[in-house]
């Protein structure tokens, strides 16, 4: 990549391009001071800092162009949508779509662009990414269950109505095993939850370590300072575990304040029973998802529609809603929403289709 001053001579379709980068810096610095209105601290800063960022890449582009500036453009559509988006929510969806825009930088392909806007452009995505990580790190337990439980109730009652549909039955008995299935199912979701999760905050809680052994501090042998031994077994190297417990007892003796054998390993535990919720309310949320989930191929039967019909609006309903939640997943995990969908439509309709297939098998064998 060149310079600005060593750049090939300009034709019209290089004034048309670096006319569109200018619009698409200016609407990006846009879309970070937006990001940054909606922050404080230290994320704010950093959003300004990519804003600052974005400006002298502008700048560039101004320095180029000259007397050829023309009016100012428009970013394209994807922008000024995400500029729309940042202005009016600015949370872990706009920065899983900023982060994936950063990815489509094409500075590193135009020699026209300095080595130093495509260094740029890389370390944006990763500065976005890492801030979207936050938020998708306090999303990922709710949003998990929400996929999970909605997808379930999706697909399998949907493999269940198209099956027992597909052997012929009456639209009534099809009805009735679509909510038959729609409440086992979302019953047996909200059961599985409260399980796992009470099991594993049991599980957290007995790692925890207990507050009532910081009164024994004050009685330890200073000589043997068995207190070593504790950091030993959490996998601290025996130097590294003796050089702990004697700053932990020194403390001790200089304060007279016994504050615990690990508050650090204390806190870790409390967030790692607090980032998983508790088990009712996991049990009330699958339950929930499950059955919005659920409830969508039993809906053509609810509105009285039969055979063939009922049988492509509930797979099409359920196909819109699973490209929508495969679509939302790529968007979160900065990747293609398209190619996601895909693979949720790939799985969700190969699922029903073996059940379908079976069900038309059944009621041809039974016939």
């Amino acid at each position: 990549m060149m310079s600005a001053m060593d750049a090939p001579a300009r034709t019209s379709a290089d004034i048309r391009r670096w006319r569109r980068y200018l619009a698409a810096e200016r609407a990006e610095a846009a879309v970070y001071r937006d990001l940054a209105s909606r922050r404080t601290g230290e994320e704010r800063e950093i959003m300004l800092a990519l804003a600052a960022a974005e400006k002298r890449h502008e700048q560039h582009w101004l320095d180029l162009l000259g007397h050829d500036v023309g009016m100012p453009l428009k970013g394209d559509v994807r922008t000024r949508f995400l500029a729309f988006l940042a202005r009016r929510f600015g949370g872990v969806f706009v920065l899983a779509l900023v982060q994936r825009a950063e990815s489509r930088s094409v500075y590193d392909r135009d020699d026209h662009a300095t080595a130093t806007m495509a260094a740029d452009e890389q370390i944006h995505e990763e500065v976005v990414r890492s801030l979207a990580t936050r938020g998708r790190n306090r999303l990922s337990g709710t949003f998990r269950a929400a996929v999970f439980g909605a997808n379930d109730g999706l697909v399998s009652n949907l493999a269940l109505v198209l099956g027992v549909g597909a052997s012929g039955v009456a639209a009534g008995t099809v009805l009735l095993t679509g909510v038959a299935g729609l409440l086992a199912g979302a019953l047996s979701m909200g059961a599985g939850e409260y399980i796992s999760v009470r099991s594993q905050r049991e599980l957290l809680e007995a790692s925890t370590p207990d507050p009532e052994t910081a009164h024994a501090l004050p009685n330890l042998d200073v000589d043997a300072n068995e207190l070593a031994l504790v950091y030993r077994a959490r996998g601290m190297a025996a130097p590294d575990a003796q050089e702990r417990a004697d700053l932990v007892l020194a403390r001790l003796a200089a304060t007279g304040v016994t504050e615990g054998i690990d508050p650090d390993a204390e806190a870790a535990s409390g967030d790692d029973l607090e980032s998983h919720g508790t088990a009712w309310g996991a049990a009330i949320s699958s339950f929930c998802f499950f059955a919005s989930g659920a409830i969508v191929p039993v809906l053509p039967y609810l509105l009285g529609m039969t055979g063939n019909v009922a049988v492509v609006v509930a797979s099409v309903l359920v196909g819109l809603c699973l490209a929508a939640t495969g679509a939302v997943t790529g968007l979160l995990s900065g990747t293609s929403p398209i190619t996601r969908a895909l693979r949720q439509l790939a799985i969700g309709f190969g699922a029903a289709g073996v059940t379908y297939a079976l069900g038309l098998l059944f009621g041809t064998s039974v016939a």
